[in-house]
């Protein structure tokens, strides 16, 4: 039996340390790399196997049944279950934390402060999307500077 709230602490634990770094430590090579690759690698592969697991029967999910991912009724069922919401948590904090990858990678290289950068980032933790949307605001003085749009 899979204890979904281990691995809900397991993955929410791992996102907390590389949101940490990424904010706060400098930005050598080998740390975005640790960030990229045992951050959000290991979330997606904790991610693909428990999906894979639950749609295929494989990893029991209390509530189970079979999986609609066609109808909001399918997916309320789904996350109604603890192997659903932690596939799912899951699925966010890789999706976010990569995210802030390119955030501060984008932002370091259009020489943007790093005091401006952390509540850009911290938003991207917090809430995904609308750190992303100020961060494409933010970003569109810096890049006219710079004369290019990358």
């Amino acid at each position: 039996m899979t204890d979904w709230a281990l691995v809900f602490k397991a993955v929410s634990l791992l996102a907390a340390v590389s949101w940490t770094a990424l904010i706060l430590l400098p930005r050598w090579p080998a740390l975005l790399s640790a960030i990229l690759y045992l951050g959000i690698g290991l979330l997606c592969l904790v991610y693909a196997t428990g999906l894979i697991g639950v749609v295929s029967g494989l990893i029991p999910n209390s509530g189970g049944g079979g999986m609609d991912f066609t109808s909001i009724t399918g997916i309320r069922a789904l996350f109604a279950t603890d192997g659903g919401v932690t596939i799912g948590w899951t699925h966010y904090l890789a999706f976010d934390l990569f995210t802030g990858l390119w955030i501060a990678r984008d932002a370091d290289a259009k020489n943007v402060s790093r005091f401006l950068q952390a509540p850009v980032l911290l938003l991207t933790f917090l809430a995904g999307p609308l750190g992303l949307g100020i961060w494409l605001i933010a970003r569109e003085p810096a890049a006219r500077r710079q004369g290019r749009f990358r």
